[in-house]
């Protein structure tokens, strides 16, 4: 399957303003495929009920005591099986600042964010999978009849970040634990913290803290297995590893100054994506870069991390 860039339908974008990642060939797992799919987005153990004493009926001597039968007791309904707990890191309000003075990026400006909950790890296959067991749920990929899967890019992979999921798929996963994907501008704070530094580490790049092409590892890795990449809250991976899906619209900032092809793809006709993944360089990881996508995109790059 032909190759396109990190987010497929932001193609356009990303050459008009010269962010988008150089093409590679993965070696890994299957060649990444960048190719947009277009869309539009227990129970209660019942007890059994007390066992009656059983009294006989008096009878006459000659006869023998009759043998009571065996109460029938209800059998007790199956206990819905307890959902997933995983680490989550408290991000206080706080007002930071969101953006660069980069073309889609601009211009920086104070966001003020209340305090929420996200994932301190991007949603593991074995996560997944849990809920896939438990919902029967069919991803984008498989209800379009997709050559490859998550399931596919699973295999051997318990604890790596889910991949090949769209949007809906996603907000799906999030929903059955009851959260939601986190905004665009809680992403960027959870990643960058008050300081607006380029990397959720600091201001400088820097080998071995990021899942990246400089990494050379060609796919994904373990979720957390690069601490010294952790965010000022301790978020792990926001740079790197699997990009990762937001609730926003694709939209332009307050005070965009415009000037450039963009323009075309604000509205609400894209999500937005964050961080980047293992197939990106370095300028696409940083904390303010911007893409986006239709809701129904599934790469081999692009995962997401749920926030309440």
């Amino acid at each position: 399957m032909k190759r396109l860039p990190l987010v497929a339908l932001c193609v356009l974008l990303a050459l008009a303003v010269g962010c988008a990642p150089s093409p590679a060939t993965p070696t890994a797992p299957p060649s990444p495929t960048h190719e947009p799919i277009v869309v539009l987005p227990t129970s209660t153990p019942v007890p059994p009920p007390p066992t009656p004493t059983f009294t006989p009926a008096p009878t006459p001597a000659a006869q023998a005591t009759p043998t009571p039968a065996a109460p029938t007791q209800a059998t007790p309904t199956a206990a819905a099986p307890a959902k997933l707990t995983v680490p989550m890191i408290a991000i206080p309000a706080s007002e930071f600042t969101m953006g660069s003075e980069r073309e889609i990026e601009r211009p920086p400006h104070k966001v003020p964010v209340p305090a929420f909950e996200i994932d301190q790890f991007e949603v593991t296959n074995e996560q997944f999978a849990r809920f896939v067991k438990e919902t029967a749920y069919k991803t984008t990929a498989e209800k379009t009849g997709d050559s490859s899967t998550w399931s596919a890019y699973a295999e051997g992979k318990p604890n790596h970040p889910v991949v090949k999921v769209s949007w809906n798929d996603a907000v799906a996963y999030c929903q059955w634990l009851g959260k939601r994907l986190p905004t665009e501008a809680e992403w960027e704070k959870a990643a960058r913290g008050t300081d607006e530094r380029l990397y959720p580490w600091g201001n400088e790049w820097a080998l071995g803290k990021a899942n990246t092409k400089e990494a050379g590892y060609r796919g994904t890795t373990i979720v957390g297995s690069l601490p010294g990449g952790a965010s000022p809250y301790g978020v792990m991976d926001m740079a790197g590893n699997v990009a990762e899906w937001t609730s926003d619209w694709f939209q332009p900032y307050p005070g965009y100054p415009g000037g450039d092809s963009a323009a075309q793809f604000f509205g609400q006709k894209y999500r937005v994506i964050r961080g980047g993944g293992w197939f990106s360089d370095k300028e696409m990881v940083r904390t303010t870069t911007r893409s986006c996508s239709s809701v129904d995109l599934a790469n081999d790059d692009v995962g997401f991390r749920c926030a309440r």
